[in-house]
Order: structure tokens, then sequence, then C-alpha cells
């Protein structure tokens, strides 16, 4: 039989180290006891409940039954009775529900295990009413066999895993959106596995910064953006090259951003190279693209160093879309910009010497503007007619 007082040090350590609160592990204890209980001693339709004292490690069983009026069940006779006994034993083993109780239409079949009548219940409790619960011991039995010591054990794990997850959970569930910080565990296959202390984070591949190297032990800062359940357990699904990774880190490094004052209206981001983000200012006298500089472009330089050397271009956001064109384009000088509000589509035209700064390198400016925009780009030189670049939207 399980050590209850055993349990007791147990149990506060496992509150203490993992946070899980002892009044849930003693829920589950209880009701592992009361299965074990049960399936060696039990009858079927009877509710066992189990309580114990930690310190003396005294198990007391108790039987609940419900208290229902004559009229609102079904009364079967001692053969209606014995059938029914006969029929479940023999389908026990194919029927795990047998303890449900059953119905006819809008009646239940009265059961003594799991029922007392009201006039009966009256000579025991006054005052008690249709629906209550009434509370008879059972007799101690400290002999469980050891299936049922061994079921007790199984089902204590089992709540106890239940009962951390939910805590778990409940702590990383409130981090989600958020920027975590963990430890590197392992490397599997291009993934990397992170210890978070209660709970275990991967950062796969496809949300890596492409070029970056990590080493075991090495604390690593990510975006913190799924937190998923599975029977395994919590799962955190970590990320470096999300957007809102940028914007994060710009909540830590600029006060304005973190109280709303400077909102982050769009980013376009090709992580561990080249970012674009357009921002606006809820106060006039609060300038946007400076609050994310800072002063001598310290902030700004803190967050590239922790993106490995990625190249931030901070625009102000506009609803003139010509304007906003024009800025996203930046640091390409651009002479004219015609747009199609149909299509949403905009022809932007420069001189030559700024075509390919305009284009950038792979195409990746008209890239990254038409991304932060949400327009289609064409861009023209005045020397040629003929668009010599055109770049779709890109859907995030």
């Amino acid at each position: 039989m399980v050590d209850l007082k055993v349990l007791n040090a147990v149990l506060e350590q496992l509150e203490q180290e993992r946070g899980v609160p002892k009044e849930k592990m003693l829920e589950a204890i209880g009701m592992s006891l009361a299965t074990a209980y049960k399936k060696e001693y039990g009858k079927r339709g009877q509710i066992v409940r189990a309580k114990f004292d930690l310190n003396t490690g005294k198990t007391e069983f108790e039987q609940v039954k419900t208290v229902v009026e004559k009229d609102n069940v079904i009364m079967r006779d001692e053969s209606e009775i014995d059938l029914t006994k006969k029929e479940v034993f023999s389908h026990k083993t194919a029927n795990k529900a047998s303890d449900v109780e059953e119905t006819e239409g809008d009646l239940v079949y009265f059961n003594p295990e799991h029922h007392i009548l009201l006039e009966d219940a009256k000579k025991i409790k006054k005052g008690i009413a249709a629906g209550d619960e009434m509370i008879f011991p059972l007799e101690a039995k400290d002999d469980f066999s050891r299936i049922a010591a061994q079921t007790a054990k199984q089902v204590i794990i089992q709540k106890l895993r239940e009962a951390e997850k939910v805590s778990v959970l409940g702590e990383y569930g409130k981090k989600e959106g958020e920027i975590v910080t963990g430890s590197v565990q392992r490397m599997e296959r291009g993934n990397i596995f992170i210890d978070m202390g209660r709970a275990t984070a991967i950062l796969p591949f496809e949300e890596q910064i492409p070029g970056e190297k990590y080493a075991q032990g090495e604390r690593i800062r990510a975006y913190l953006y799924r937190v998923e359940e599975t029977p395994k357990g919590i799962f955190l699904k970590l990320s470096r090259s999300h957007p809102k990774f940028l914007e994060e880190l710009f909540k830590i490094e600029a006060p304005e951003v973190l109280n709303g004052v400077v909102v982050m209206k769009a980013i376009a981001r090709e992580a561990g190279s080249r970012s674009k983000v357009a921002v606006e200012s809820t106060d006039a006298h609060i300038d946007p693209v400076g609050s994310l500089v800072g002063q001598r472009g310290v902030r700004v330089a803190t967050v590239m160093s922790e993106l490995g050397g990625e190249k931030i271009d901070i625009i102000e956001w506009s609803a003139d879309p010509k304007r906003f064109l024009e800025d996203a384009l930046s640091p390409a000088k651009i002479l004219n910009v015609e747009i199609d509000e149909t299509e949403k589509k905009a022809t932007v035209e420069v001189s030559p010497d700024q075509q390919s700064l305009a284009i950038g390198k792979g195409g990746q400016n008209v890239r990254l503007a038409a991304k932060l925009t949400g327009w289609k780009i064409d861009i023209k030189s005045t020397a040629a007619p003929v668009a010599e670049e055109t770049v779709e939207k890109i859907e995030e």
C-alpha cells in the first residue's frame, strides 16, 4: 500500500519545486484511494470517497448516497435486482460504464447503493431534502491487494501529472505573446529544444534566424507564440524570426512603445537580413521614429544586436498611400507614385541612379516595401518606360 506519511513530504516538495498546489494533489490521492477501495470491496453503483490525514496517515472511506423521492424513481423487486446483478457481472469487462445510472424516460432506476429514499433519509437526518447527499462511513480496509495498490499508485501519478500540467499551462499561458528566456538543452534535426525550468520549449528550424548557431547550455531569448497541451506534457513553441519578436524587443527598449504612445502599425521582416517597421505616434509631441531609434541610435542598435546584426529601417506610417509608399522604399528617392486603388497596385518612378537602390539586393527592398504597405509595386526608371522589376504583394 502507498505510504501516506512519506507522501506528506513528497507533496510539500512538489508544491515548492514544481508549483503544483497541495490541494490538487490531495484530491488526486483521495480519488486514487477511493478507486482502489471500490475496485477491491465496492458494489455496483456505489460512490466511494476517501479522506486521509497526511500527518497521521489515517485513511477514512465513506459512501455517498443521493436522496430521492419515491415518485421520481423506478423501484425493482428482488428478482429484477438479482437478474440485473447477473447481467452486470456477465458484461462487466465489456461494459466499463456499469456504474452509470439506469434510466427509463425521465425516471431513474432505484439503486440502494447509490440512492436513499427521502422518507428513510429523514429518519436519519432532519431537514434533509431530495437531491441532497448523505454520507455513510465504510469499514477501513488496510489490506488492499497488490492490484488495488498498483491502481492507486497509477492514478496518483496520473493525477499529479494532470495537476502539474494545469499549473504549467496556467503559468505559460499568461506569457504567450511575450519574450521568454531559457537554456539550450539539445538539438535534433535542426530543431532546438530549450529548457524553461518547468517545461520544454522548441525553437523549430524555420523559426530560427538564419546563420545563428547555438551551444548546449547557452541562454537564449525568443518569442513565445504558442502554448500546446499534448499527451506528453506542455510544449512551448518559440520563434526568433517572427515579426512580433522584433516588436516585443522594442517594447523592452522603448517605453513609448510599451505604454502605447508609439504604435507599430506594420512590420515586414526577413529574419537575419533586414526589416522595415512603420510606426505612428498617438501624441503629436512624440516623434515615433526617434523613439525607436533612441539617442545616438542606442535603442535600435540594441535590438539589431539581439537579432544578429539584422538591419532595421524605421519609417513613419501614413494614411496617404503615396507618402507611405515613398517612405517604405527608402533609402531610395522617389520621383513619382501612381496608384491603382482597384487592383491596389502602385507604379513608382525613380531616376536611373536610384533604381537599383529602390529594388534592393535580390529585390529585397521593394519586396519588404510591398509586404509592409500591402501594395503591389512596379519600379520604373525615367530612362526606361518598361517595368524593370515587379513585386507581388506578399501575404503574411
